[in-house]
């Protein structure tokens, strides 16, 4: 059996692994969540793996396998996994060991999410009735839950993208992956507090202007939040009540928003226009672009 410590960082966690991650979001800066796609061999006899701090899910992609999964010298417990299925572990623990079995010649892809285990803490304090230190998530393999699937697989979909409001996008997802998971995979019930209404006028008025100050800038939830003084949950809570839209998506508006303006008014090259309104280059900007408003930014130039 390998050598390993009992527990490691999030960051080392795929020195442990079978195969290095073909996608990762280490280098994307994003807060609360770490994204890594790891491509995994068709059969293991064992590994072994140390707990983490942080709450691990896993997405399978691709594939189906028959799978198992112990604690060090205990006891194996088998599942049938497929694609779609999940797999959810709580941070800290105890080292575990894995094995698996493809059921077919298809290849077997999977992506894990990290979950910072201060998001949970934070999250847990705002939204629960009792102390977040009595809070404890269930251990699950192969299950199924369509909104933590369709997330992770959006998040998959910025990292690859990498757009312009990819931290706030992530920073967002993950405050609602965890309250997803404080409010149906605990393994003692809560009672959830009543949230707040909406941002003032005033308090909308301070974040907008916040927003268009900084358009060319990455722009994180936790800023946006620290403007009207709330915490990230909170805000993101009472954003949405407030616009009807998450965080994300106002910002992408109002980027696209200015990025009309200087179409019109402007000869500017489309490049730089890309860089004002925020877009790391300009196929980021124009496929953002055709995307929403149905033409490129050349075609609205032309027909302004």
């Amino acid at each position: 059996m390998q050598d390993i410590p009992r527990s490691t960082s999030t960051h080392d966690f795929e020195r442990y692994t079978i195969t290095v991650p073909v996608l990762s979001s280490w280098s994307a800066g994003w807060q609360g969540v770490v994204v890594r796609e790891f491509h995994e061999p068709m059969e293991v006899e064992s590994v072994l793996l140390p707990a983490v701090p942080d709450i691990h899910l896993v997405l399978v992609t691709q594939g189906a396998m028959d799978f198992e999964s112990r604690a060090v010298n205990g006891s194996w417990e088998a599942v049938s996994v497929h694609e779609g299925d999940l797999f959810l572990t709580p941070g800290g623990g105890d080292p575990y060991e894995l094995r698996w079995h493809s059921q077919s010649r298809e290849p077997i892809e999977a992506l894990h999410l990290h979950l910072s285990a201060d998001l949970f803490v934070r999250s847990a304090e705002q939204l629960a009735d009792r102390d977040p230190a009595r809070l404890t998530l269930k251990e699950l393999s192969g299950f199924r839950d369509p909104l933590l699937a369709q997330m992770g697989l959006a998040l998959r979909r910025e990292l690859e993208q990498l757009t312009p409001g990819g931290q706030l996008y992530a920073e967002t997802a993950a405050q609602m992956l965890v309250v997803h998971l404080l409010t149906h995979y605990l393994t003692t019930d809560i009672t959830v507090k009543p949230s707040l209404r909406r941002l003032t006028p005033r308090q909308l008025k301070r974040v907008t202007e916040y927003i268009l100050v900084h358009l060319a800038q990455p722009i994180s939830l936790e800023l946006l939040a620290r403007q009207v003084g709330y915490s990230p949950y909170h805000f993101a809570q009472l954003f949405r009540q407030t616009t009807g839209k998450t965080p994300h998506q106002f910002v992408l508006d109002k980027r696209l928003e200015q990025a009309r303006q200087l179409l019109k008014a402007t000869d500017l090259p489309l490049s730089q226009v890309a860089l004002d309104v925020g877009f790391q280059n300009q196929s980021h900007f124009t496929q953002a672009f055709k995307s929403r408003l149905g033409m490129t930014p050349r075609q609205y130039r032309r027909q302004s």
